[in-house]
């Protein structure tokens, strides 16, 4: 199965998407659509899989969970939009962990691109997709796609969708 995964659009959806995409069996977003036209948009072209995030209202909210947790083709996935890293988990988050860590722990919120392995659960796979929206202090917007298959995840891609609105020649970084 192959995943497209994104989060922060923050009512922004850059028509990259659809191309970036086009093969992919469905798209996984981890909070922050800022609209619900966006979750409308996603869920139209694939089916959708997503969690609310700190900005989403009570109409997201009513679409989408706070946390996603799901197994698919042997790999336990928990997605949620405040997460944070290995050694600097939020608190919910880290006495969850301490419970039952998942293969792969899926947040956004900090806009920052993260792929990392962390030992302490057992090798968990930690992925934050940054952001693929246009509001935030990320200077690219980021997203990423991969494949589920057979308990392992394979064929990771990290997609530059192009520079935040604002970033043009003159700007400050």
């Amino acid at each position: 199965m192959r995943i497209g995964l994104l989060s922060d659009t923050h009512g922004y959806l850059d028509p990259q998407v659809y191309t970036y995409f086009e093969e992919c069996d469905e798209i996984w977003h981890a909070g922050d659509f800022g609209g619900v036209h966006v979750s409308e948009e996603l869920s139209a072209f694939r089916p959708l899989r997503g969690v609310y995030g700190n900005i989403d209202d009570t109409a997201l909210r009513r679409l989408h969970p706070l946390d996603l947790k799901f197994d698919l083709d042997g790999v336990r996935i928990w997605m949620t939009h405040i997460g944070g890293y290995p050694k600097r988990y939020n608190k919910r988050v880290r006495t969850q962990l301490q419970d039952d860590a998942p293969d792969v722990f899926i947040c956004g919120h900090s806009h920052i691109l993260k792929v990392a392995r962390d030992p302490a659960y057992q090798r968990m796979l930690v992925l934050n997709p940054g952001a693929a929206g246009k509001h935030g202090f990320h200077h690219v917007r980021t997203m990423m796609r991969f494949t589920i298959a057979k308990g392992t995840i394979d064929d990771l891609d990290v997609i530059e969708l192009g520079p935040r609105s604002g970033l043009g020649k003159g700007s400050p970084s």
